[in-house]
């Protein structure tokens, strides 16, 4: 008999469904606000820009924008912008609601990045793979993420108003209400400021990026532990011994990174570890407490062990208070007892209670295992392996530091210091020199300086002050709390030496555990950094750190300045050749290498789908560890959900798993030895094109002129400045940071530093039948080829055109469209297809509904450049009196169009 109170069948919402849902509720919002003139304006440009740019589309968009005043044209930006975030967040509702809906065992490939495929694939050595498992995402502050916090805060609880408007349960009462709220919460978000007023100080940003923390990965970070124990064969998670390590840490650059950032102390990094230690304490207090009122199980049915019995009668002496009120409010439940102290201790060490905290996260864990210990024998196998798993796990992953603060410094100013503290020795004829001496340096490191020198300046004292802080949070929150000193522009083993013999006359003798990473960033570094790496490690000083540290070597390759060194194409095949000779160094040294990868959000700096290119990545360089920066807007895409972030660290986890699997590596390496001549020929070409470009004098000063790059640092995005050496003029691309050079140009919808110099390295080939093949086979060029096509998509010939006429070079102009004309057919060659993203459906979905919204921000931001780039008006010649109004809509449509793209920076 059929149950007739069964609810009838409802079909699955749809991000079309969402969208118009969305869009509807902020069109009712902007009728509220200004009437239909507000509303039919931005709905006339849209229409406008709803086809593929021409020359007919483009005059219409320019003659609706054309004769706006700053006041209208800032009005139509902000509409357009609140309509991409509430795009992007009717995405990442979608692709949360699909993962839920995934079976798992729906069948998911393994390039799909499912845990349970790839451990079935790997059988029997999955666990000894495990065992040896570190994955350690980074999170920065590169200033990426132009959102502020308070449209983020209103963008969260749109998503909560969402879930109860489309929850099955609600009656009509209960819709009406959530519509309310999200007409609310959507005219709150139209009405709040998308500009930031005041620059984020260092202490803002580790604010921010804790955020995520405290949101999403202390949930997600057991529950991904848990998803990869379920796919071992013949697993049964929570009544057996856990078969998976903690293999998770999270490192933070926030705080540390003073790599052209004076805002960075040493004093700000100390309070930083002191906000993480914060954060961590307060939630394992919560996460402790949480197990201990759940565990009321009593001791006639679990009984304790004597080793449990012990530890509680030393507490009932250590914390008599605390422990007559635990015993009193758990009579009979040892087990509870003795967590419920474990949550006092931890508090206690959260607040700084001499003799009542722990002194590191080794002693909690010994406690917790003791419960666990007793519980196993006691037969009550969920009760220990359940949440207080989960526990230990969070424990082992995040400890009292939540994530280890890494140092990161440029090496010309070690060299400056070392110039200035070298100049105080008697025997030193030639400070500049003795600062680039290996082995003077290594010297100074083992056997320490000699007496009377010091510090005559301000820079040289804060690098010294930097170390001893390091020294000073090691000893307070332990080793793992900031250990890591990068070294940026590492060009050779002085610049790596300089660290430990700044450390020696910083602290002298006392404890500090210092881990000198090279970071390797330009072209010619990265094909040195074998010759540099050699004799960095016959250095006395490195060869006694390698024998103390287990002979673990970590070596940093940045994608940001090697793109904008040699061109998007070289750059791939530079990074991948330079690791395969890493590799084959740490064979030859005998070192166990962790390879860190710098990669940015955009596409020009590294960015796209993660786990695909770590499948790309050369035999042996992943070996089950992996490293990688997570930055700007990114964090929050990858992490600013639960289902997402699980999902993302899953697929992470799959590919950092399957990356040697002995068939696939034995693949890619034929197909890297087979298109070795192919791939020699699109690297010289590729760069080439790509240096005949930026070389050309007046390069810099076109960029200058045909996108927002000198007002970009007035949107206040980090603390950071835009530019190394304290430059004033964006006009130099040496001192031009990679970041404000990939965000001006996708601003400008010319995306160069994606695709530029492929079109030349491909055609150079000549060969259509090959290129196709490598495309087939070799996973790092599918991956340089994957990149350029998402890149090439995010352009616009005929806007990007509009842009490259405001800086008056006609011949920088038609070299640039060219290219990119030569890219895109020889791109789509290769990919064997009509149009861009044809087998990428969901991408082309994501980019599709974005454009005709991004497009008409280009327009607006074309009538803000046309205006401040002539400094007269020219029907009146007189000075614009409204240039600092046009300035403010400048830097809207900079907003805008950086959340219509997402992965600008």
């Amino acid at each position: 008999m059929a149950n007739e109170t069964a609810l009838p069948p409802t079909r699955p919402v749809t991000l079309e469904d969402d969208l118009a849902f969305l869009r509807g509720l902020h069109e009712q919002v902007l009728r509220e606000a200004g009437g239909d003139t507000l509303l039919d304006l931005v709905q006339a440009l849209v229409a406008a820009c709803a086809n593929p740019s021409t020359a007919e589309s483009m005059a219409s968009a320019q003659a609706i924008v054309g004769d706006l005043d700053a006041a209208s044209t800032a009005a139509v930006t902000r509409a357009v912008t609140v309509h991409l975030h509430l795009t992007t967040l009717a995405e990442e509702r979608q692709r949360a609601r699909g993962l839920r809906a995934e079976d798992a065992e729906s069948g998911e490939g393994i390039e799909s990045g499912g845990v349970s495929p790839a451990l079935s694939r790997l059988r029997g050595e999955a666990p000894e793979l495990l065992d040896g498992l570190r994955i350690h995402p980074v999170l920065t502050a590169h200033p990426t993420e132009a959102r502020r916090r308070a449209v983020t805060a209103a963008l969260r609880r749109i998503a909560t108003h969402l879930d109860l408007h489309d929850d099955p349960a609600n009656g009509p009462a209960g819709r009406a209400f959530a519509r309310r709220l999200l007409l609310e919460d959507i005219s709150t978000l139209t009405r709040t400021a998308s500009l930031r007023s005041t620059q984020p100080e260092p202490g803002d940003e580790v604010r921010t990026v804790m955020s995520i923390f405290d949101h999403t990965l202390f949930d997600i970070v057991p529950r991904l532990y848990r998803s990869v124990e379920a796919a071992l064969p013949g697993a049964d998670p929570g009544v057996s011994p856990p078969r998976v390590p903690a293999f998770l840490r999270f490192g933070s650059w926030v705080g540390g990174d003073r790599d052209g950032n004076p805002h960075v102390t040493a004093a700000v990094s100390r309070e930083t570890v002191g906000l993480h230690a914060e954060q961590a304490l307060t939630q394992l207090a919560r996460a402790v407490d949480a197990v201990a009122r759940a565990m009321t199980v009593d001791a006639a049915w679990s009984p304790p062990s004597d080793a449990l019995r012990e530890a509680l009668a030393n507490d009932a002496v250590a914390f008599p208070e605390r422990f007559a009120q635990v015993e009193k409010s758990s009579p009979g439940e040892p087990h509870r007892q003795k967590m419920l102290i474990v949550a006092f201790r931890v508090e206690a060490t959260r607040a700084q209670r001499a003799g009542a905290g722990y002194t590191d996260p080794d002693e909690m864990l010994a406690d917790l295992a003791l419960v666990q210990d007793s519980l196993v024998a006691a037969g009550d196998l969920r009760s220990a392996y359940g949440d207080l798993q989960h526990l230990i796990w969070l424990v082992e992953t995040f400890g009292f530091h939540l994530a280890e603060l890494e140092v990161r410094q440029h090496s010309a100013v070690h060299e400056a210091v070392l110039t200035e503290l070298l100049a105080g020795l008697p025997d030193v004829t030639d400070p500049a020199a003795a600062a680039q001496d290996a082995h003077l340096l290594d010297r100074l490191a083992r056997d320490g300086w000699p007496t009377g020198v010091h510090p005559t300046g301000e820079r040289a004292e804060e690098v010294l002050d930097t170390i001893r802080v390091m020294a000073w949070l090691q000893e307070r929150w332990g080793p793992r709390s900031c250990g890591r000193y990068i070294v940026s522009f590492s060009r050779n083993a002085a610049d790596l030496a300089a660290v430990r013999a700044l450390a020696r006359l910083a602290v002298g003798t006392r404890p500090l555990r210092l881990t000198v990473v090279p970071l390797f960033e330009t072209g010619a570094d990265l094909e040195n950094a074998p010759r540099i790496l050699r004799d960095w490690a016959a250095l006395p000083a490195t060869i006694e750190h390698l024998e103390s540290s287990g002979r673990v070597v970590e070596v940093m390759v940045g994608y940001s300045d090697s793109a904008k060194d040699v061109g998007p194409a070289s750059a791939t095949l530079t990074l991948g050749r330079a690791e395969e000779e890493l590799v084959a160094w740490a064979r030859e040294a005998g070192v166990q290498l962790t390879l860190f990868h710098g990669r940015g959000g955009s596409l020009g700096r590294g960015g796209g789908p993660l786990h695909r290119a770590i499948m790309a990545q050369p035999s042996g360089s992943v070996d089950g560890r992996f490293k990688v920066t997570e930055q700007g807007e990114v964090i929050f895409a990858r992490y600013g959900d639960r289902t997402i972030g699980q999902r993302h660290l899953e697929r992470l986890t799959s590919a950092v798993l399957l990356a040697d699997e002995p068939e696939r590596a034995a693949a890619r390496d034929a197909a890297a030895r087979r298109f070795a001549d192919v791939a020699a020929v699109v690297d010289a070409q590729s760069r080439g094109c790509y240096r005949a470009l930026v070389e050309q004098p007046g390069f810099a000063d076109l960029l200058a002129d045909v996108s927002p790059l000198d007002e970009i640092g007035e949107l206040r995005l980090g603390s950071r400045p835009a530019r190394r050496s304290g430059a004033n003029s964006g006009r130099g691309l040496d001192a031009l940071r990679a970041i404000p050079w990939v965000f001006s140009w996708a601003q400008t919808r010319v995306t160069l530093p994606g695709w530029y110099g492929i079109g030349s390295g491909l055609a150079a080939v000549d060969d259509l039948d090959a290129l196709r093949a490598a495309y087939r086979e070799w996973p790092l060029f599918a991956s340089l080829i994957d990149v350029a096509e998402m890149s090439i998509a995010k352009s616009d010939r005929e806007i990007g055109r509009a842009y490259l006429e405001l800086g008056g070079r006609h011949d920088l102009t038609e070299q640039i469209l060219t290219e990119f004309d030569l890219s895109k057919r020889l791109v789509l060659a290769v990919l064997d297809q009509e149009e861009l993203l044809e087998h990428k459906p969901h991408l082309e979905r994501a980019i599709g509904v974005r454009l005709p919204y991004v497009d008409a921000l280009n327009h607006l931001q074309l009538r803000a450049l046309r205006v401040l780039r002539l400094p007269t008006d020219p029907t009146s010649g007189q000075t614009r009196p409204d240039r600092q109004e046009w300035r403010r809509v400048l830097l809207l449509t900079v907003n805008g169009a950086a959340a219509g793209l997402q992965n600008t920076g």
